[in-house]
């Protein structure tokens, strides 16, 4: 199977935990320890929620302050609308923010989130057949 593993780094791992937690991610304890948390969306994506100790142990890089420069921004495709704003409405619960208005394409729905270190997130529907019946003409 192929699968994705997306490393943030995170100011507080345990609060980011909790953050992902409340959108429906399920925590993963086998890549878990003190100085990472790994949550999955699905069998196939997994997030490594991970302390800057850590991430300096083998990247010399300073960090990208995500709340203050674009950062690369990642898509959960989900069932339906009312999917797509639960789960926008439990990150807001939780600290999360709304940096831009709700886009809806007809064949598309998408809301976007910051996390609590300013990662973006988008939740998005999608229409296939919608999509690409629009695409033929």
């Amino acid at each position: 199977m192929k699968q994705v593993f997306i490393n943030l780094t995170v100011n507080d791992v345990e609060k980011s935990l909790q953050f992902y937690l409340e959108l429906g991610f399920t925590l993963n304890s086998l890549f878990t320890d003190d100085d990472q948390k790994c949550v999955m969306w699905s069998d196939a994506i997994y997030v490594m929620l991970q302390s800057k100790k850590m991430a300096s142990a083998y990247l010399k890089k300073p960090f990208a302050v995500s709340t203050q420069f674009q950062t690369v921004s990642h898509t959960l495709p989900v069932e339906n609308i009312q999917s797509v704003n639960e789960i926008i409405e439990k990150g807001l619960q939780a600290g999360g923010t709304e940096p831009v208005a709700a886009l809806n394409e007809g064949f598309m729905f998408l809301r976007s989130m910051e996390d609590l270190d300013g990662y973006v997130w988008g939740i998005m529907h999608l229409n296939i057949d919608t999509f690409k019946s629009l695409k033929e003409k």
